[in-house]
């Protein structure tokens, strides 16, 4: 029984990296008056220099969207300006105080109920399939004249995508991967509670299976098989392949047993790619082709409106052929660490879940310091990927016999 283990960004998390989606937005707008000369902020934000008394007005410093929001309205109101609550636009007179370029930047800071990455891809999608199923108000106008107006608005929606993304990938560089060493761990002891998830289970060391994690008799028997071989060979059998979904390479050092050396039995593979990497470019978009409006877009026969579809960008590696080797070879149990499991990834998701191969899922939580956890929203959020619903009630770990994901291991910082 080999061992697969999806690494999210709550993973990142609990090591303590800043790379949550409000770390993100905080950052941005705390260093937003600092920014403004920078290409990356002018593609995004159009501004006025000479009304510039709302970054910190009433001695109010921003450090967030909300902080902005409140001191862009405050200035306005005080100073007679207008302010568009409908387009988030600041006005003196016909002159644009304030206003955002990028529609989609905008929409991400004032929806409320984006609060991870996937809401955000998520909320991208949502803008395609409006663009797809956009009305044909003006009865005048021709197919091909409303096939225009839709092609102009998808190009816009993935320029922008496209622009946040990069914004995003410019954080993480410098603000994550520049300021934290994770080749260097800071908490061994920590650091070691971690480690023992990611070793292969063998009964030639101290991670053995918990046959109850198992429903069905027959993978049971199979686990004791193993154990035997292992035994009379003295050789360890079972295998860890660990999927990181990050950018940050927070899964390095549990790549490599804590003498130094390579771990055995052990294979990492970044599916989402790694920040500088020439010919391992970051995904970043949407991948869920079992929605129902997917077959809509598809006929559509213009490639722009795939452009950002995961399973597409895949291609550039051989990442996730190595996926579909894994499950493919032998029976396996999958692992969740930080990874919500929300529909972005729903098309990989639901091929490792429904896969013949896959006898179980674990989850390891995340528990609040309050007491509460986000057991039973990672379970229906992984409930959307299966088809067969019977399938998912036998392979899913019940939470007596699952544990939270410890959040306490730090890297030194450079």
């Amino acid at each position: 029984m080999n061992k697969l283990i999806l690494v999210g960004n709550g993973f990142d998390l609990a090591h303590g990296l800043p790379t949550s989606y409000k770390d993100f937005l905080n950052d941005f707008w705390s260093n937003f008056e600092n920014n403004l000369d920078s290409s990356i902020v002018k593609e995004i934000i159009q501004i006025d220099y000479s009304y510039n008394g709302y970054f910190n007005y009433a001695n109010n410093r921003i450090e967030s969207f909300d902080d902005l929001s409140s001191n862009l309205k405050n200035y306005c109101n005080d100073d007679g300006f207008i302010f568009d609550d409908d387009f988030f636009q600041a006005r003196d007179k016909l002159k644009n105080i304030f206003k955002f370029k990028n529609d989609f930047f905008k929409t991400i800071n004032l929806k409320n109920s984006i609060e991870n990455w996937v809401d955000i891809e998520n909320e991208y999608y949502l803008q395609l399939k409006k663009i797809v199923n956009l009305p044909k108000l003006d009865v005048s106008k021709s197919d091909e004249k409303q096939l225009t107006f839709k092609k102009e608005k998808i190009l816009k929606l993935n320029q922008e995508f496209e622009e946040v993304k990069n914004l995003l990938i410019k954080y993480l560089r410098e603000k994550v991967i520049q300021k934290f060493n994770v080749e260097k761990i800071a908490t061994k002891e920590e650091f070691l509670k971690m480690y023992d998830i990611f070793k292969p289970n063998s009964s030639l060391n101290e991670n053995v299976w918990i046959e109850k994690e198992f429903v069905n008799k027959e993978d049971q028997e199979h686990i004791l098989k193993i154990y035997d071989k292992e035994e009379k060979e003295n050789i360890k059998l079972c295998e860890s392949y660990i999927v990181d979904f990050n950018y940050t390479g927070s899964t390095w050092p549990y790549f490599w047993e804590t003498d130094g050396s390579s771990m055995m039995n052990s294979n990492l593979n970044t599916i989402h790619g790694e920040i500088d990497a020439e010919n391992f470019k970051p995904v970043f978009g949407f991948g869920d082709e079992m929605d129902e409006d997917y077959q809509l877009i598809e006929n559509l026969d213009d490639n722009e409106y795939l452009k950002f579809f995961k399973s597409f960008q895949y291609f550039q590696n051989t990442c996730y052929d190595g996926i579909l080797k894994f499950i493919d070879n032998e029976k396996f149990q999958v692992c969740i660490l930080g990874h919500s499991c929300g529909l972005s990834d729903r098309v990989m998701l639901n091929t490792i879940f429904e896969h013949e191969n896959c006898r179980s899922i674990k989850i390891y939580y995340f528990q609040k310091e309050n007491g509460t956890d986000n057991y039973l929203d990672v379970v229906k959020n992984i409930s959307r990927h299966f088809k067969d619903k019977p399938s998912m009630r036998r392979k899913i770990v019940s939470k007596e016999l699952s544990s939270p994901l410890p959040q306490n291991v730090r890297f030194k910082k450079k």
